[in-house]
């Protein structure tokens, strides 16, 4: 599989203009969205997990190669803080599932002020082995060799988290990994700089190679900067020999300066 690289969600009124053309509307920027990127990270599923019905409908309305990548409900990861996931992640699953071949990882963001649990983390993964999961740990208590051996007996990735004020540490504890670009230091904020992202696509070849797999998403939406830095990181990512996903023509995308 190519290095899937792609956008956390697609719904954004100011791409409007700097992305979807005036006359497609709404309703079908999904569509829209799909001919040009080859997957997308869907974080609405956090706030409110969709009906199994919407999981299809996605499914029905991209590509036969797209790829989904699903946030897990807050319900697991905030409300319930990792306890008894039993019944969170079997619901969860249930909808998320009918996304068919098309669901890609899923991704639990924890809470910044949970603190390391070990016991309810290998729990949780436990129930997660029929896909991929990606962990994205938000206190520093989890960065410990316990948390890493965890991760790697689950077949779990470390989700590598990238902001001006956090960065994760890299680990490789799967034969995939899981990256989230939050903030870059460019101006606009908040874009990337290309050196930045050069080193990142480095950092890749080096860490995973060209047989990983490996799925990056950028979370810096504001001005378009997501969409304009993913085919940025495309193109070093292809400089460094690895295949990539399909993303737009740089032409497609004008990056708002307001």
């Amino acid at each position: 599989m190519p290095c899937m690289i792609g956008t956390s969600g697609w719904q954004y009124r100011h791409w409007r203009d700097t992305f979807y053309p005036p006359d497609v509307p709404a309703a079908r920027w999904l569509e829209y969205f799909a001919a040009r990127f080859q997957t997308v990270e869907v974080n609405n599923t956090f706030y409110r997990l969709p009906q199994a019905t919407t999981f299809r409908t996605w499914a029905e309305r991209t590509p036969d190669d797209f790829v989904v990548a699903v946030k897990m409900s807050r319900y697991l990861t905030h409300l319930k803080r990792l306890n008894d996931p039993e019944e969170p992640v079997s619901r969860f699953l249930e909808r998320a599932r009918q996304l068919g071949p098309k669901l890609g990882p899923v991704l639990l963001q924890l809470p910044p002020n949970l603190e390391a649990e070990h016991e309810a983390l290998a729990r949780t993964l436990g129930l997660l082995t029929s896909v991929r999961t990606a962990v994205e740990f938000r206190h520093d208590s989890w960065f410990d060799d316990t948390t890493r051996r965890i991760l790697s007996d689950h077949g779990a990735a470390l989700c590598i988290a990238d902001s001006l004020s956090r960065r994760s540490p890299v680990w490789r504890t799967a034969d995939w990994t899981y990256l989230r670009f939050h903030e870059g230091e460019d101006t606009p904020h908040p874009c990337y700089r290309a050196e930045q992202l050069k080193g990142w696509a480095h950092l890749l070849r080096e860490q995973w190679g060209p047989d990983a797999t490996i799925y990056a998403y950028f979370n810096n939406d504001g001005r378009a900067c997501a969409l304009r830095d993913a085919v940025v990181l495309a193109g070093f990512v292809r400089a460094e020999g690895l295949a990539t996903s399909r993303v737009p023509d740089p032409s497609d995308i004008r990056v708002s300066q307001e």
